[in-house]
């Protein structure tokens, strides 16, 4: 009679490594692009780990896919173990390479307030190189290889150690005030001007989600523009401000730098405060590098108040 499967004999590390990827994108398909393989693949490959361990994984719906609770635990104990063995692989194959540092965050931050600054920390930290990731997605920083993130949303919603608030103010280029046709006197003067936003912030028949807070602090929720244009993320409507083609939101402190450059300014200097902000989040076991230790410190004391960007950072925020 043949012995019974040890309960702890590992499948094969390679079907382990795509039920992580399939298991992190809840996706088949997006899967499959990852490990260039074909969906069918994928599929297959799911359905002998699930045979292996003897318990479903997935939930498999008409156009869903969710995590069972086995696939949930198995899930978590994939993430770190892959993690740390991406790690310790990198460091055997390069042991002296230079230490590079990848950061995610919005595109927004990384264009008008992180790109500026980062020649001051690599001109400080010789030896140790940053890769920025700019996106809308919230990344899995364990799995996805990412070492800090640093994340917008409503603050006191998410974890991680705060940066700094927003405060919201309508700025634009000096030549579209100086102009003075149409004026740009009062706040109600804007029902004359193209409001300038980005194009996932618009509520059919309302105001531009950045511009509604502000607006309703001046008593004018109901004010329509004489024009909206709206963009795939907040740098290209500051760009289009720079420019004097409207009105955009000032998020401060992210346009601080233009406004103390004179390319922008506040014609109404009246800020209304906003309920989001960034917080800065560690990788856990990138949390015991030096060279992160350094990079969050060095985040956290730009962010303080005062904290300006070295000269020789760029004169007009990036597109």
């Amino acid at each position: 009679m043949p012995n019974p499967t040890p309960a702890d004999r590992l499948p094969p590390l390679d079907l382990l490594a795509t039920f992580e990827a399939a298991a992190r994108h809840l996706s088949f398909t997006r899967a499959a692009a990852e490990r260039f393989v074909t969906q069918s693949a994928i599929s297959r490959q799911m359905r002998a780990l699930e045979d292996d361990l003897g318990v479903p994984l997935f939930t498999r719906g008409h156009r869903s896919l969710a995590l069972t609770a086995d696939g949930q635990r198995l899930f978590a104990a994939c993430t770190g173990a892959l993690a740390g063995l991406r790690g310790a692989v990198r460091e055997i194959r390069h042991p002296r390479q230079r230490e590079v540092l990848a950061l995610t965050t919005t595109p927004g931050l990384a264009a008008l307030w992180l790109i500026p600054r980062l020649t001051g920390f690599t001109r400080e930290h010789p030896g140790i190189d940053v890769r920025l990731d700019a996106t809308f997605e919230n990344r899995n920083l364990a799995a996805e290889g990412f070492d800090v993130a640093i994340r917008y949303g409503k603050l006191g919603t998410m974890r991680g150690t705060p940066l700094f608030g927003e405060a919201l103010m309508p700025v634009c280029s000096p030549r579209l005030l100086a102009a003075g046709d149409p004026p740009l006197r009062t706040p109600a003067d804007l029902a004359r001007h193209a409001l300038l936003h980005m194009a996932l912030e618009q509520e059919p028949g309302g105001a531009p989600i950045e511009w509604e807070p502000w607006l309703t602090a001046m008593g004018l929720a109901g004010l329509e523009p004489v024009a909206r244009l709206s963009f795939t993320n907040y740098a290209e409507a500051i760009t289009a401000a720079v420019a004097g083609h409207g009105v955009a939101m000032g998020r401060r402190p992210l346009v601080d730098g233009l406004l103390a450059s004179g390319q922008l300014v506040a014609p109404f200097g009246t800020e209304a405060e906003s309920l989001r902000g960034y917080v800065l989040v560690s990788d856990p076991a990138a949390a015991q590098r030096p060279a992160v230790r350094a990079l969050v410190q060095w985040l956290v004391a730009q962010a303080r108040p005062g904290s300006t960007v070295r000269a020789g950072g760029p004169t007009t925020p990036p597109g």
